[in-house]
């Protein structure tokens, strides 16, 4: 069956990457339709609205998506560059991504973190003596995509109403005397059910591939109410799966242990938050956000995305040198979410055998700094890199 993708590139780079992974995809075979949907800073800045409705309508109806990337900037900023003409009414800027996700409660993130063998940007670490180790890291992140601290429910300047409610708690006494214009909350809302769903996710995927522990990295010792409910959710569907352990760490912990000994996690689980933080620090050590992958799965709408931002400043570059590899990952477990799992298979050794063989590298694989020059040292364009893995394809 032919299908339908939504390909929305979005801001900066994500206008180079997108049309690359397409590439690779018809290179494999995959025959689809895609149909361009607007998102991003353009539309926040003339449409007051940075996903509009003829997008939401579209993936309404076709359900999966293909992402690249989105530019973002602070409050302040957002209003500034807002048309005059929409100025003053109201228009408030959100990520459109994570407006994507709550609106298609696209709740289960995963950003798979596994190092390609010759990578010249895998993590090492001294080993006994003068030795120099290359650990495998082969680590999955389940991040729970709508609630937590990327719920919204926020105020600078709170309403009587929501100061007269947090005041019901003791802990509100060390603010009693700061007025609400000269105060700012971020609420961490959790709910039981949504804990299950990402928890439950996490260990199915860890039986399916073989995973022998999933890790609840929270924060139950001082974030007690909404880590300790992940936390203690967990502890119950462990149980239905014997043989995989359960483990937990504390976020700031595992930070550091992820350095230390990264091969050990198999699957994490996290807070939206928390698994936004982790999994960017897993991706550090397989190559960086130009390999760094993700799918944001809800129960009717899939889209996926490459974790990296816009990186504005690259979008103009004649030849482009960003790496294309995240944005092709991405659509790679579009693939696999499709059941195309001959296709995903074969478009990852292709990028695998590229990696390995080491003739075709982007600058950020050779440890430059990004810019024009870059293709004098022996940087690959981001299409000869998609060039590359399609020839292997062959």
């Amino acid at each position: 069956m032919k299908r339908t993708i939504v390909a929305m590139p979005g801001d900066g780079i994500g206008k180079v990457v997108l049309p690359e992974s397409i590439r690779v995809l018809e290179a494999a075979g995959f025959e689809a339709d895609y149909v361009h949907a607007d998102i991003g800073w353009e539309f926040w800045c003339s449409e007051g609205n940075a996903l509009p409705q003829r997008t939401i309508d579209l993936l309404a109806k076709h359900k999966i998506g293909l992402f690249g990337a989105i530019t973002s900037k602070p409050k302040d900023a957002a209003d500034k560059e807002l048309s005059p003409a929409l100025q003053n009414k109201g228009y408030v800027y959100f990520s459109p991504i994570v407006s994507m996700r709550q609106h298609f409660d696209l709740d289960i993130c995963i950003r798979p973190c596994i190092s390609f063998t010759g990578n010249p940007l895998n993590f090492v670490r001294k080993g006994s003596g003068s030795s120099i180790e290359e650990p495998i890291v082969n680590t999955v992140v389940f991040r729970q995509n709508t609630e937590g601290l990327y719920a919204g429910v926020e105020w600078t300047n709170p309403p009587q109403a929501v100061r007269e409610a947090l005041e019901t708690h003791p802990k509100m006494k060390a603010f009693k005397h700061v007025e609400s214009k000269d105060m700012a909350i971020s609420t961490r809302i959790m709910s039981r059910n949504a804990c299950r769903r990402i928890i439950r996710a996490a260990f199915d995927y860890a039986k399916q591939f073989g995973y022998t522990n999933v890790t609840v990295c929270e924060k139950p010792n001082v974030l007690r109410e909404t880590s300790g409910m992940m936390f203690s959710e967990a502890k119950i569907i462990a149980k239905e799966y014997p043989g995989i352990s359960l483990w937990d760490t504390n976020i700031d912990a595992q930070m550091m242990w992820l350095t230390k000994n990264p091969e050990d996690y198999g699957v994490i689980v996290a807070e939206n938050m928390f698994g936004d933080i982790i999994s960017d620090g897993f991706a550090g050590l397989i190559g960086g956000l130009g390999f760094a992958c993700s799918a944001n799965i809800g129960k009717d709408v899939a889209v996926f995305e490459p974790t990296h931002g816009s990186a504005p400043k690259y979008e103009k570059l004649n030849p482009s040198i960003v790496n294309p590899i995240a944005m092709i990952m991405s659509a790679v477990m579009m693939l696999e979410h499709l059941g195309e799992k001959e296709k995903a298979g074969k478009i990852k050794k292709a990028i695998a055998d590229v990696v390995l063989e080491g003739k075709v590298k982007t600058y950020d694989m050779m440890k430059l700094k990004g810019g024009p020059d870059v293709f004098a040292k022996g940087a690959c364009t981001s299409q000869q890199m998609t060039d590359a893995i399609i020839a292997k394809l062959k």
